[in-house]
């Protein structure tokens, strides 16, 4: 029997951290979101902080090649992906879990017995939540989500060949707006 793993692929605002969570914690299972941070940080010698930037730039940015000597021929980036590709496989051999981000939707579409989530909401409702998440940045809320997407949607295109967000790459897309957080973990956990 292969492990039930739930993925959650999400818009910037979305919600789908804390839905990832919250799921997490009714079930008793582990969450990995900046503990996979962590985790590829200690494979990768490179800081968390570094690694957060790189999982939403595809190749050929700011992490071309300051430190391409440390994988044989790889760029940053490159090397980043082997060694998030194989904490990610191995989180989920370890048993059922919840993964947020990533491209762990695609990494262990053959690995392991996946539900594959997005969540999305409208702009108006991600931009309202990322204000008072976050705070207040000098760029607009709708600019900083646009830009957001627009890197994790290249990155997951680069990796994965797939267009992140697409109704079809996905066991359910959820709209946390017009849901609710709260529905949104209902729902998953229904289907767990």
């Amino acid at each position: 029997m292969k492990n039930r793993v739930i993925t959650i692929s999400r818009e910037f605002g979305s919600g789908g951290r804390t839905i990832g969570k919250r799921v997490a914690a009714e079930l008793g299972l582990s969450c990995y979101d900046n503990e996979l941070l962590q985790k590829i940080a200690e494979e990768s010698g490179f800081q968390e902080n570094y690694i957060k930037e790189a999982g939403e730039y595809a190749p050929g940015g700011f992490l071309s090649n300051a430190f391409s000597h440390r994988g044989a021929n790889l760029n940053n980036a490159d090397y980043l992906w082997r060694i998030q590709y194989k904490v990610i496989s191995e989180l989920a051999e370890k048993g059922p879990c919840v993964i947020v981000g990533r491209c762990a939707d695609y990494i262990l579409r053959d690995k392991a017995d996946c539900l594959q989530i997005f969540i999305h909401a409208d702009i108006k409702f991600r931009a309202e939540r990322i204000v008072k998440e976050y705070g207040e940045r000098e760029e607009s809320p709708e600019q900083r989500l646009r830009d957001k997407d627009k890197r994790r949607a290249a990155y997951h295109r680069f990796y994965t060949d797939m267009k992140w967000g697409h109704a079809q790459n996905y066991d359910i897309t959820l709209n946390s707006g017009t849901l609710g957080l709260d529905k949104c973990v209902e729902i998953i956990l229904s289907l767990y």
